[in-house]
């Protein structure tokens, strides 16, 4: 398996680094068959894959599952996020939920839920997990870098329905917004190319904090000309839902 992630490595930083689309594509298709063939080695669940520096892999807190992204650049205009969720098995069998980023295709982001054949693709960077009614809800943060104006970052819900992951879910309550009185199914900060805005989870407050975005031109409907401020609200969770407060810090 060790020699198999050398190889990997290799393919993950030509999927980053190949001078042209070909050359990025064939790198990608190369490492998900890869990937999907070194999984099935028993018990591969337990294998870090912690050198592979080109994508990101994270660990349910429960240790239930493992998730798999990463970015392939087909020009400054069109980008896919390919992924994969491996779940913990008691028999270390391969259950692999192939990700598939429909993302183009979907026309209302912000409230469409979906299985994982119609995934609103991103590169997720923190994982972390709470409990609604029955469910264990895991809460993925996520950054997409959407176009040649802006990138994304999301707030991502998931749970799993008959051992299905569902992406999305009614998880926010937006009561404290006078201006939003309306839910969602997933949360969408989307901001100018080149500006950062923190979208975090704070381990001290116990809470996600993101940074409040302001139109450079004074133009709020362009979100290609949002930045951050400097100011912060948030989500904080409290009767299965992630109540969000508009101002974090006075």
């Amino acid at each position: 398996m060790k020699k198999t992630e050398d190889s990997l490595k290799i393919l993950g930083r030509k999927i980053v680094n190949g001078l042209n689309p070909s050359d990025r594509l064939l790198a990608d298709s190369s490492f998900t068959r890869m990937l999907v063939r070194i999984l099935k080695t028993p018990y591969s669940f337990n294998f870090p894959f912690d050198s592979i520096d080109a994508i990101s892999r994270l660990y349910a807190p429960d240790s239930s599952f493992r998730i798999f992204t990463w970015e392939l650049a087909i020009d400054e205009n069109i980008i896919r996020q390919h992924g994969a969720i491996q779940m913990k098995t008691n028999d270390g069998s391969l259950k692999l939920f192939p990700l598939i980023d429909k993302s183009d295709n979907i026309t209302g982001i912000k409230d469409t839920i979906a299985n994982n054949r119609a995934w609103v693709g991103a590169v997720y960077y923190r994982i972390l997990m709470n409990k609604s009614d029955n469910y264990k809800v895991y809460t993925l943060l996520g950054f997409d870098e959407y176009n040649i104006r802006s990138n994304r970052k999301f707030i991502e819900l998931l749970h799993f329905e008959n051992d299905e992951p569902i992406f999305g879910g009614d998880y926010f309550d937006f009561t404290a917004d006078t201006s939003r009185k309306i839910s969602a199914a997933r949360h969408v900060m989307e901001f100018k190319k080149d500006a950062g805005p923190r979208l975090t989870f704070d381990n001290d407050m116990n809470m996600i904090i993101m940074e409040h975005l302001v139109s450079e031109s004074n133009e709020p409907k362009k979100l290609w000309t949002l930045v951050g401020d400097g100011d912060y609200e948030g989500f904080k969770w409290s009767d299965g839902k992630w109540k969000y407060i508009p101002k974090v810090f006075n």
